[in-house]
């Protein structure tokens, strides 16, 4: 039905629900109990909804990191960047999963496909995202209007939605920016979400609950 990545304390779980999967996560944290991670869903367009399901851990290890020339470090989750691809491969949809980590009065310039949904989202630090310096230039969602402090830098906690391009430009001023730059194909199909399941319409939604209260929701048995 999808593909879901889970991402904590830089080792990943791998998900393609496809025909039916259940899992079950059980994340600890630090000797605290402090955990930050994040998930990501991407859609399955409906020619391969209904595929074989994957599941695979990713240790932090494996996951391949460039040093560009400007100094910007590149976790490589999935894609390319100069040559090195990510250890996350074969997703329908052609994404690419960057985390990135840019040290401050430095840039990062990275190409994107033409076409595809580009986001990126700050998790430390702030910084410019293609040249934009007009803090009244966009839309600040969640935020109340006229007391949100408005400067020219993406903060933490903010995302970016691109407009169709072939590149990104992210610069980082007096202090560093670390943020995840995210693209992948637009399906175009129509959507239909509850919970943890995705397809196409309310009668295939339907079918798939009632499918896993009376056991028949996994069809695919490894062997």
């Amino acid at each position: 039905m999808g593909n879901k990545g889970v991402i904590t304390s830089g080792d990943m779980q791998w998900m393609t629900a496809g025909s039916g999967i259940i899992h079950q996560e059980m994340p600890q944290g630090d000797n605290e109990g402090v955990m930050e991670g994040f998930q990501l869903w991407a859609n399955l367009p409906k020619s391969h909804k209904m595929m074989n399901p994957r599941y695979r851990d990713i240790k932090r290890s494996q996951v391949p990191e460039v040093v560009t020339k400007s100094g910007a470090k590149v976790k490589v989750i999935c894609g390319t960047v100069e040559g090195k691809q990510g250890t996350v491969r074969d997703i329908v949809i052609d994404p690419e999963y960057l985390d990135v980590t840019l040290p401050a009065l430095s840039e990062f310039v990275h190409r994107t496909p033409r076409g595809h949904t580009v986001f990126a989202y700050v998790i430390g630090g702030k910084g410019v995202f293609c040249n934009e310096r007009n803090p009244y230039a966009y839309d600040a969602l969640g935020a109340n209007y006229f007391d949100m402090e408005r400067d020219q830098y993406i903060h933490n906690g903010m995302a970016v939605l691109f407009g169709d391009g072939d590149q990104v430009t992210v610069s980082a001023q007096g202090e560093p920016v670390r943020f995840l730059l995210i693209s992948g194909k637009p399906i175009g199909e129509p959507v239909a979400w509850y919970g943890p399941i995705v397809m196409n319409t309310d009668e295939e939604l339907q079918q798939a609950f009632e499918e896993y209260q009376n056991g028949t929701f996994i069809k695919y048995k490894k062997t």
